[in-house]
């Protein structure tokens, strides 16, 4: 199975999103996050996480490039139950079993989005709102000949997560 990680190049997601994902953890979309949005929302540092920020699922915080990679089932099974304690404690779930199924198919959606995709090809996401709702375009930039490890920052996943 493949997902992707938040991976960062600089620091410019520490200065255009409220909650910076950190580098190295899970990411999904999270467009979940702004079903309820409209016009009025998109100004600043929120707009900029409706445009294009990924969903960080440790910290829920935004990263703008995420990198394709291998997960384990086991992980993911992890990721799931902390996004669905996420959908209880935000936006009040009635319980984590409740919302597990909404979690599993949110990481599905993931996982089929970086299934077609080549280890270390980075991903972007860019969304607007339409009549319909909000839309979302993927774009997938190819691995070059180095290794994504050769020019990525890298950081600890044993770091204080940021609070959403």
């Amino acid at each position: 199975m493949k997902l992707a990680r938040a991976i960062h190049f600089d620091d410019s997601d520490t200065r255009v999103f409220h909650s910076p994902a950190r580098t190295g953890e899970w990411c999904i979309s999270g467009g979940f996050e702004f079903s309820n949005w409209s016009e009025g929302d998109l100004v600043g540092k929120a707009k900029q996480a409706f445009t294009n920020g990924w969903m960080g699922l440790e910290t829920f915080g935004r990263v703008s490039f995420v990198a394709v990679t291998q997960i384990e089932e086991n992980e993911r099974d992890g990721i799931a139950a902390t996004l669905a304690r996420h959908f209880v404690e935000i936006y009040g779930a009635p319980s984590v079993e409740s919302a597990m199924g909404v979690a599993l198919e949110e990481i599905n959606q993931m996982l089929a989005l970086c299934d077609d995709q080549d280890f270390n090809t980075l991903l972007t996401v860019t969304r607007e709102l339409t009549e319909a709702g909000v839309k979302e375009s993927y774009r997938m930039i190819e691995p070059q000949d180095a290794g994504i490890e050769q020019f990525a920052i890298h950081g600890s996943l044993d770091e204080e997560p940021h609070q959403h």
